[in-house]
């Protein structure tokens, strides 16, 4: 299993930046799919989540308006579509994946991406 998150970097306050996600080794289209964030010295919080076939999505108030969430089961990906930053979005985003089978429940988690929001 692989997430691997791309697209952070350093951006402007009022900037955008678009975070993507390519998974492999599992069956993608059968998972949701979440973005977290966690800034230095706060807890992993969840930022965004979208059903297994795009649905349905959710947002942590802090973003709702300003982030959006895709995904392109063809593609195994998953997107996070970043305006209008604030200093206060800076931190590590890490791309996660998550499902309930017979019971089990699967999660898988990337290595994470800076984005750092800064004049």
């Amino acid at each position: 299993v692989q997430l691997v998150e791309s697209g952070g970097g350093l951006v402007q306050p009022g900037g955008s930046l678009r975070l993507s996600c390519a998974a492999s080794g599992f069956p993608f289209s059968s998972y949701y799919m979440s973005w977290y964030r966690q800034a230095p010295g706060k807890e992993r919080e969840l930022v965004a989540v979208i059903s297994s076939v795009g649905v349905r999505t959710n947002y942590a108030d802090s973003v709702k308006g300003r982030f959006t969430i895709s995904r392109d089961n063809a593609k195994n990906m998953v997107f996070l579509q970043m305006n209008s930053l604030k200093p206060e979005d800076a931190a590590v985003y890490y791309c996660n994946a998550g499902a309930v089978v017979a019971g089990w429940e699967y999660n898988y988690w990337g290595q994470g991406t800076q984005v750092t929001v800064s004049s």
